[in-house]
């Protein structure tokens, strides 16, 4: 095995041993102190957070600034988002003081080389998500043992059994929010008078890239408006 793939492959088996650690643990703590517990005492200074600032990310971001608000908070800018979401991020930061906030971004390199006229997304979304979303994502976080998302059991998108602890791909992720229904989430924002997105009032439920987002009509589930039409889930 060439030594790159021996350190992944030890890497994985670490946070898969480590991951079924901590569940056991920890899985039966609510959202704020499974947050402290991961952020306090088991990976201190080796854990970040991943948001989207999309439609939801508020109230994870208010229960991680509670805590620490100078944990990494990595902010995966794709170069196609909606103009509301950068000013939306600035204003939560600011809102919830957050002093750590990094930006993410695709390999300008990359996306000449794959996106030449950034249309990619067009007709080749998996591969367009892959070199704008999952590398700058991948790369951001490697330094770090483990991070926290904010996914949540009913998003759909093979999420149904999601765990608040699981391994993946080398790393222990957290999804604190895991159990949540979408009341739990709005009805926190609300009672924390959390700033909301402002696309939210225009019927964007679910906040992706622009080109690939649109609002939700009536009956339609929160995530039918993300890449509509073209058979992919996410």
């Amino acid at each position: 095995m060439a030594p790159l793939n021996d350190w992944r492959h030890r890497r994985i088996l670490r946070a898969r041993t480590r991951a079924a650690e901590l569940a056991a643990a920890y899985s039966h703590l609510d959202a704020a102190d499974l947050l402290a517990a991961m952020i306090g005492e088991e990976f201190p200074g080796d854990i970040a957070i991943a948001s989207s600032f999309g439609a939801e990310a508020v109230a994870l971001l208010a229960l991680a600034a509670d805590i620490d608000r100078n944990l990494p908070v990595i902010f995966l800018d794709t170069g196609k988002l909606f103009p509301e979401t950068v000013a939306y991020r600035d204003t939560v930061a600011q809102h919830l003081g957050l002093t750590n906030v990094r930006i993410a971004r695709p390999d300008i390199l990359e996306l000449a080389a794959t996106d030449t006229a950034g249309d990619l997304w067009s007709h080749q979304s998996d591969a367009c998500c892959f070199v704008r979303k999952v590398v700058p994502l991948v790369q951001a976080v490697t330094p770090y043992s483990a991070w926290i998302t904010g996914r949540k059991r009913y998003q759909g998108g093979g999420r149904d059994a999601l765990a608040p602890i699981e391994a993946s791909d080398g790393w222990v992720k957290v999804n604190p929010l895991a159990a949540w229904t979408k009341q739990d989430v709005f009805g926190f924002i609300a009672r924390r008078g959390l700033p909301k997105h402002p696309l939210l009032a225009q019927g964007y439920l679910s906040i992706g890239c622009a080109p690939c987002t649109r609002p939700v009509a009536p009956l339609e589930e929160e995530r039918d408006g993300r890449w509509a039409g073209s058979g992919k889930v996410g």
